[in-house]
């Protein structure tokens, strides 16, 4: 944010996270609780990894899976599945003092890999190779990263629209 001329304030706190089928309904009430307690333009990052072959989990429980699973967790639940095929989602919410909230939702393709590899990143980054390439995120180094994954793509969108919401 800071080279498109934006200046932000990391505000490390727990809000009240609903737990819903989709990014897009989570992270509305945290929005609202945000901004009930900081009165001031609020940004929100949640993101998931969606595994098809396990319909779509671990989703909106990603954070609380890793956590308690890990990718040696979710490695085990991919054991002998033929369809690896998954993707990342980004959903950053933002919202100014008596307006609507805006979401850029981010999106990458990719699969999940047979076993962990790479020592970048974090969470399932080990795990997740974006498609068209054979490295995991892990392997990836962080400014190509963020040109290819699912927060790069979200804060893209986001920055375009930035202007007409201030």
């Amino acid at each position: 944010m800071a080279e498109h001329g934006y200046e932000l304030e990391h505000i490390k706190t727990a809000y009240p996270e609903i737990q819903a089928e989709s990014l897009e309904i989570t992270i509305i009430p945290g929005l609202e609780w945000a901004m009930s307690k900081y009165d001031r333009p609020i940004m929100i990052d949640d993101s998931g990894l969606f595994i098809d072959a396990l319909k779509g989990f671990p989703g909106v429980y990603s954070s609380y899976v890793f956590k308690t699973l890990g990718n040696d967790g979710i490695l085990g639940l991919m054991e002998g599945k033929e369809l690896r095929s998954a993707r990342f989602e980004c959903c950053i919410g933002f919202k100014m003092p008596g307006k609507d909230p805006f979401i850029a939702k981010g999106v990458a393709r990719g699969s999940i890999a047979k076993k962990e590899s790479g020592t970048r990143g974090f969470g399932y980054d080990p795990i997740f190779i974006p498609e068209g390439d054979s490295r995991t995120y892990a392997e990836i180094a962080v400014n190509e990263k963020n040109r290819i994954s699912h927060r790069g793509k979200a804060i893209s969108i986001f920055l375009k629209e930035l202007p007409g919401l201030l």
